[in-house]
C-alpha cells in the first residue's frame, strides 16, 4: 500500500461531518488470485485473460469485493477506525478495476447520530480520475464513554 493516512481509532466524540481518510493501493495480479481463494470466486474473467478478452470488460478485471475491502480497510483502520462496527454498506460499481491499476479508497463523515453511535460515510474509490466504486456506509463508531 502506499499513501495511507495514520491507524487507530477516532471515537465518536472526535468525528466531525466532512473529516475524510484515505488509502491507496496498487491491484496485482497476486491480490486477485488470493481474492478468488479466499472468497472461491473463480470467475474466470478475474482469473484467465484469454477468457476475458472475449467479454465486454475486454480483459480481466479484479473482484468487485475487493475494491469494496479497501473501503473496509479504511473504516476499520482509520475512519473511525479500531473497535467500528459495520451495520451497512451500498455499493455500486461504476467501472473496472484491472490488474496494475492502484486505488485510492476514500470514506467522508457525512452525518453523526451521537445518541446511537451511528456514523454515515460517503464512500468512494477512484483509478486515476475515475470512480469505480461509491456507497454509503453505515456503522457503528467507538466511544470513550465505552472504553
Amino acid at each position: 500500500m502506499l499513501d495511507n493516512m495514520p491507524r487507530g481509532t477516532i471515537c465518536i466524540e472526535d468525528l466531525e461531518i466532512g473529516m475524510m481518510r484515505h488509502l491507496t493501493k496498487l491491484v496485482t495480479d497476486r491480490d486477485i488470485e488470493l481474492f478468488a481463494e479466499v472468497s472461491t470466486d473463480r470467475n474466470p474473467v478475474h482469473l484467465d485473460e484469454a477468457y476475458a478478452q472475449d467479454t465486454i470488460f475486454a480483459g480481466r478485471i479484479a473482484h468487485g469485493m475487493l475494491t469494496a475491502g479497501l473501503i473496509s480497510a479504511v473504516i476499520g483502520e482509520q475512519l473511525p477506525g479500531h473497535g467500528t462496527v459495520y451495520l451497512g454498506q451500498s455499493l455500486r460499481f461504476m467501472a473496472p478495476v484491472r490488474p496494475g491499476d492502484t486505488v485510492r479508497a476514500e470514506v467522508t463523515v457525512t452525518a453523526i447520530d451521537h445518541a446511537k453511535r451511528r456514523v454515515t460515510l460517503e464512500t468512494h474509490c477512484l483509478v486515476g480520475k475515475t470512480v469505480v466504486l461509491k456507497g454509503e456506509a453505515l456503522v457503528l463508531a467507538p466511544s470513550r464513554k465505552f472504553d
